[in-house]
Order: structure tokens, then C-alpha cells, then sequence
């Protein structure tokens, strides 16, 4: 948006004063008027009712209705006519202006900028008993920080005019009165101030008013009422939701941060437990970084879980209690498979086993899943070993098989278990599995029981299998961590946006209202950036 181009009309130089003060007459003084012109001009008080413009040197004189006159509607038409001016004369007189109409005053020079495109006028200066000095020392007084900005110039135009039109007075008396009664001077002082002519004085002039007319545009935009309500309303309900928002986001980062941390731990523990007798990790070990692992997963649901609950009763404490409840959280984060060598496939032997004897037990129902995943579970490490110990846990409960199911055969093609919608002890038992499934594949590389040293000489292949171990576990841990923060964030994104959809009713207007106010007030700012470019510095 811009400012509008100046016109190329004459200049406005409005009158502003109080009623009696003889602004009239100083427009006849000015106009030299004839005396019949005088007496239609200036005849009955307080007569000016409407702003009335005379032409004089090229630019037009605007007298204002008197701003102290106590009729209803002059002040305000004196300012609207003092808001379409281009320069000021603000007339007083010899008794000195008041406290209101000091007020007056100051308000034209400063909030409506007319410090520099004004000259005060102290007419009635030839009055009895006043002391000139006195005076015009009071006037620079009251003027404040304006008294070395604004010219003053003490006049009497009644004198002017009988020294015009009395042609009793000798001529030595004329012409005492013409030069006492200022009024050749204040002519001087408005040809000085209209000297840069419409392009020079205008656009300041509009830039103010602008800035006026804006500044009573922002005035429009204060609400109240029902708007103001509900504009508040959209307002706390989105706060509400954003601090929710926040609150959940921030837990997320938080905990998967420290998942990442336990995983990255728990591998360094698996790899400073591979032996260094054939390079296989212990079972006891294998079943610690196990369980930690699980126990991981574990707190991390619980905690992330937590911090949604709370994030719910927040809201429902801030908003009411018509704030949808979230959907237990679920993990279906998986993990990825690993392998230490291209030479081996994309799994592990357990992983690739557990897989074809769910497909085997398939077969034979779905009841004999356990026995066939127990019997590859083994592995030719007995009953005891760790990889038995997490098999067998999954398979004692047709969930725990549905998890382990790869193929969907067993399931009958239900794929993923989902508890929600299920019982309780149905989601937990699920849960349980996911985590001991995910612990698996983690762990599958350290299922591999292929000796990588022959006897305590080689290091460099026990060192390499060390190393692996740490990557391995290391990348898994940036894996799950950006795994864990996206589904986070897109669960998060489900509930936030279910909690939006049930408040739209009763803040979509309030929405409305702030979004056309800030619309309103931008436009308003920009409009103000330039018209204060224009206007400069005012101080």
C-alpha cells in the first residue's frame, strides 16, 4: 500500500482558536477587506458555524468555528477543518489563553503535527494594561518544547483596520497603527511558511492526517463484547493447545533420546561380553542387554504415555472437559535387521528360523506354533540358551504367535496387532510381545553363533566382531530414536488436530475475528511506515 499523490489545489491555511478571539477579524485584516465586507464578515458572536474559505495570496484562508464557543458542534468541526489544513494559524489573544485552551494548542503542535506549519497568533495586543513582554514571555511559556519551533506573532487586527479605513487619523497615527498591529508581519511569516509551495508543505500534511485516520482505524480494532469474547476464547483455546502441543513434543525428544542412550549401552555391554575364547556373547549377557532393551521400550511407552496424559488433563483443566481423550498409545516401531557380512542373508539364522517354522506351523495349526519355534529356538544350544528363553516367551499366548507370525499364515493374515479396541490384558500381552520381538531382531546378530576366533591369538577378528556389534547396536539406536519421534509426532498429530475438530464450533468465529484484525492492523502498519517516512523526525 502507498500514500495517496498531493493535490495541486491551493494551500490550506486554517484559523484554530477559541470563539472571540477575533480570527474573523484577522481575516479581514489580512484580505483588506472594504468596510461593508468588514461588517458582514465580523458582525454578531460567535457567528462562524462551518469552516468558510477566502482566497488570499495564492492560497486559501479557512476560518474555523470557534473551539471554546460552547455550541454544540464547533469544536469538532474546528478539528475536522484543522485536519484538512495544510498549515496553522493558532490565534489567542492578549488575556492569555486557559488550561483547555492551552491544551488545545499543544495538541495541534505535537499529536497532530503541526509544529513546523504553524505560527501562533496573540491578537489584541493594543488592549489597556498589557505589558507586551509580560505577555508574549507567558505565551513561550505555556508553548513548552515548542516556544523555539513555532513563530509568535502578537497582532491587532481591529487596530489594522481602522488605521485602513478611519480617514479621521493623521497620517503619522496610520502608520503607528499599521506597523503596532503586527499584521504585516504575520503576513510575512505566513508567506515564509507557504514558500515551498503544495509539493513542499502537502505531503507532510496529508502524511499526518493519515497517520490521524490510522490511528483512529486502530481504534476500531479494539473489541468488546461478544466479539472480544470470543476472540479471547479462539486465543486461550489455542494457547492451551500449543503449550499441550510443546509439553508432548518436548517429552518425546527427551525420551528418545535416552532410548537411543540405553540401546547404545546395552550394545558396548554385549560387545565387552564376546568371548574371547570362540567370539560368541555369553548367554547371561545376551539375556541382560535383552531385557534391558525391553525395559527400554518399555519406559519409554510408559513415560511418553504419561506425558500425553498429562497434556490432557491440562487442557481439560484450561478448556473444559469436552477435550477428547487421545487413543492409547501403541509402539509399532520396528527394528531393523543386521548382519555383519554380505556373505550371510538379509537375517540372522534365529530371525530366518523363527520365520519358516512359523510357516511350518502353520501347517499343523496354529497350536503347535510354540513347538516348532521352541524346537528352531534351540538352535544346538539346548533348551537353556538365550535364544530359547526369548522364544518361548512369545510363544505361550496366541498373541505373542500373531507377533511372531511373519508370513501371516498363522494369524490367518491379521498382520499387526493392534490392542486398541481389544480388552486390556489383550493390549498389555500384545505390548509385551512387540517389545521381546523387537528385542530379537536387535539382538539377532548376537544369535549368530559362528566362532570368529579360533584361540586367544586373534585379536584382529575378535576386535572386528566387537566393533560390529557397537555399530550395529549404534545405528539401531539413531534408527529407533528417529523411528520413536516420528510415530510420536504423527500420533501427536492425530490427537491435536481430533482436539482442534471438537473446539471448532465455538472458536472458529473468534479465529475468524483475530485473523481479520491482524489482516487490518498489518495493513495499518505499513500504511503508518510511510507516512512516518514523510513525516520525519517530530521531535
Amino acid at each position: 500500500m502507498s500514500l495517496p499523490r498531493a493535490d495541486t489545489s491551493p494551500l490550506r491555511i486554517a484559523l484554530l482558536g477559541p470563539y472571540s478571539a477575533g480570527k474573523s477579524t484577522l481575516v479581514a485584516a489580512l484580505l483588506r477587506l472594504a468596510p461593508a465586507d468588514i461588517v458582514d464578515l465580523v458582525d454578531a458572536a460567535p457567528k462562524t458555524h462551518e469552516a468558510t474559505s477566502y482566497e488570499w495570496n495564492g492560497a486559501t484562508l479557512v476560518d474555523l468555528p470557534g473551539t471554546l464557543s460552547g455550541i454544540d458542534g464547533h469544536a469538532d468541526a474546528a478539528w475536522d477543518g484543522a485536519r484538512g489544513a495544510d498549515a496553522l494559524m493558532i490565534v489567542t489573544t492578549s488575556e492569555l489563553p486557559g488550561e483547555a485552551e492551552t491544551s488545545t494548542i499543544l495538541r495541534a503542535l505535537d499529536t497532530d503535527g503541526f509544529a513546523d506549519r504553524s505560527v501562533v497568533v496573540v491578537n489584541k495586543m493594543n488592549a489597556e494594561n498589557s505589558d507586551r513582554d509580560v505577555i508574549l514571555d507567558e505565551i513561550r511559556r505555556r508553548l513548552g518544547p515548542f516556544a523555539d519551533r513555532v513563530p509568535i506573532v502578537p497582532t491587532d487586527a481591529r487596530d489594522y483596520i481602522d488605521a485602513l479605513h478611519d480617514t479621521t487619523l493623521p497620517p503619522d497615527q496610520r502608520e503607528w497603527l499599521v506597523a503596532e498591529s503586527g499584521i504585516e508581519a504575520l503576513t510575512a511569516e505566513l508567506r515564509r511558511m507557504t514558500a515551498p509551495g503544495v509539493r513542499g508543505v502537502r505531503p507532510k500534511a496529508q502524511a499526518f492526517e493519515l497517520l490521524r485516520v490510522l490511528a483512529d482505524a486502530e481504534r476500531q480494532w479494539a473489541l468488546d463484547g461478544e466479539e472480544l469474547d470470543a476472540a479471547e476464547t479462539a486465543k486461550k483455546v489455542e494457547e492451551s493447545i500449543s503449550r499441550a502441543k510443546e509439553r508432548v513434543l518436548s517429552a518425546l525428544e527427551r525420551e528418545s533420546e535416552v532410548v537411543a542412550s540405553r540401546i547404545t549401552t546395552a550394545g558396548d555391554r554385549a560387545a565387552a561380553g564376546v568371548s574371547e575364547k570362540d567370539g560368541v556373547v555369553p548367554d547371561r549377557v545376551a539375556r541382560a542387554v535383552q531385557e534391558e532393551l525391553e525395559r527400554a521400550s518399555t519406559d519409554f511407552d510408559a513415560s511418553f504415555s504419561s506425558s500425553v496424559r498429562t497434556a490432557f488433563d491440562a487442557l481439560v483443566a484450561e478448556c473444559g472437559t469436552g477435550v477428547p481423550e487421545p487413543e492409547s498409545w501403541v509402539n509399532h516401531v520396528e527394528a531393523s535387521e543386521a548382519t555383519f557380512d554380505g556373505s550371510r542373508d538379509d537375517t540372522s539364522p534365529l530371525t530366518h528360523g523363527v520365520k519358516e517354522a512359523a510357516k511350518k506351523a502353520a501347517k499343523a495349526g496354529a497350536e503347535k506354533a510354540g513347538e516348532w519355534i521352541g524346537k528352531v529356538a534351540d538352535g544346538g544350544n539346548g533348551p537353556g540358551s538365550a535364544a530359547s528363553a526369548i522364544v518361548e516367551k512369545l510363544s505361550k499366548n496366541r498373541v505373542g504367535q500373531k507377533v511372531l507370525d511373519a508370513g501371516g499364515k498363522v494369524s490367518n493374515g491379521v498382520g499387526k496387532f493392534k490392542p486398541w479396541g481389544k480388552t486390556k490384558a489383550a493390549g498389555k500381552v500384545a505390548g509385551a510381545a512387540g517389545k521381546v520381538q523387537w528385542a530379537l531382531a536387535v539382538m539377532g546378530p548376537l544369535m549368530d553363533l559362528t566362532s570368529v576366533a579360533q584361540d586367544q591369538s586373534e585379536w584382529m577378528a575378535l576386535n572386528k566382531r566387537r566393533k560390529q556389534i557397537k555399530d550395529h547396536f549404534g545405528e539401531e539406536a539413531r534408527e529407533q530414536q528417529t523411528a520413536l519421534t516420528d510415530a510420536g509426532e504423527r500420533y501427536l498429530g492425530d490427537w491435536i488436530a481430533e482436539v482442534e475438530r471438537s473446539f471448532r464450533g465455538f472458536t472458529e468465529r473468534g479465529a475468524e475475528i483475530s485473523a481479520e484484525r491482524v489482516v487490518a492492523l498489518t495493513a495499518i502498519t505499513s500504511l503508518r511506515d510511510e507516512a512516518e517516512k514523510l513525516v520525519g523526525p517530530t521531535r
